[in-house]
């Protein structure tokens, strides 16, 4: 694998990680009901909103660990 393309997905991989990680807390300080109202629905849809968004992006990895050159 070329040494500057490894590099740019662990810089990426890192600084894109780290905003998602951060970007989920936000969404759990939704939680506070002394703050928000919200019903078991409104959750049940925002979490399989991110869910199925979760499992698609991962699926894309497999999808492309599938086409690696086995040496």
């Amino acid at each position: 694998m070329d040494s500057t393309k490894r590099a740019n997905f662990k810089r990426l991989a890192e600084a894109r990680g780290n905003k998602v990680l951060k970007d989920l807390r936000l969404v759990g300080n939704l939680a506070n009901r002394h703050n928000y109202e919200y019903s078991d629905r409104d959750i049940n849809i925002l979490f399989s909103a991110i869910e199925q968004e979760l499992r698609a992006v991962k699926a894309g990895f497999q999808r492309n660990k599938k086409h690696e050159v086995k040496l």
